[in-house]
């Protein structure tokens, strides 16, 4: 098994104070920010930062979907890490000071498949996941504006 890693980044203009709040929205912010990709969306517990516990399904492709139950930590200033309790997967979302705004960096990794499954996961999930991030990368910059 080989891990998978999956990025995107945006430059948002807004403080990054504001920015990272809205990442650790689980109640109002994330559920307006995620796209069509996402659905049954529930906060199972918390909904401000960490400790929260917030579930979802993504759907990849049509054929892929996961069922996510997340953990959410903050540990540090600017970083929300989101831990899948049902899988390998970590996603961290990292909020920086750029200028007069932020920058949004986010990454995603996961142990993927072996075999030759494992290669066109390795080869084509980041790219999806990417276009994945960079829409709800859009919608938080909206959002915050």
């Amino acid at each position: 098994m080989a891990q998978v890693t999956a990025t995107a980044e945006r430059m948002i203009d807004a403080p990054p104070a504001q920015v990272a709040a809205a990442l650790a929205d689980y109640e109002t912010t994330r559920p307006r920010i995620l796209t069509e990709h996402f659905s049954d969306y529930r906060v199972e517990s918390g909904g401000p930062g960490a400790g929260s516990r917030v579930h979802w399904k993504l759907a990849a492709t049509k054929k892929r979907v996961r069922d996510q139950l997340v953990e959410v930590a903050t540990p540090a200033e600017g970083t929300v890490v989101e831990r899948d309790v049902n899988s390998s997967m970590v996603t961290t979302w990292t909020v920086t000071p750029a200028g007069a705004g932020s920058t949004v960096h986010v990454t995603s990794t996961w142990n993927g498949a072996s075999g030759i499954g494992g290669f066109f996961e390795r080869t084509f999930a980041p790219k999806g996941l990417r276009r994945i991030y960079d829409g709800v990368l859009a919608n938080l910059d909206g959002a915050v504006r």
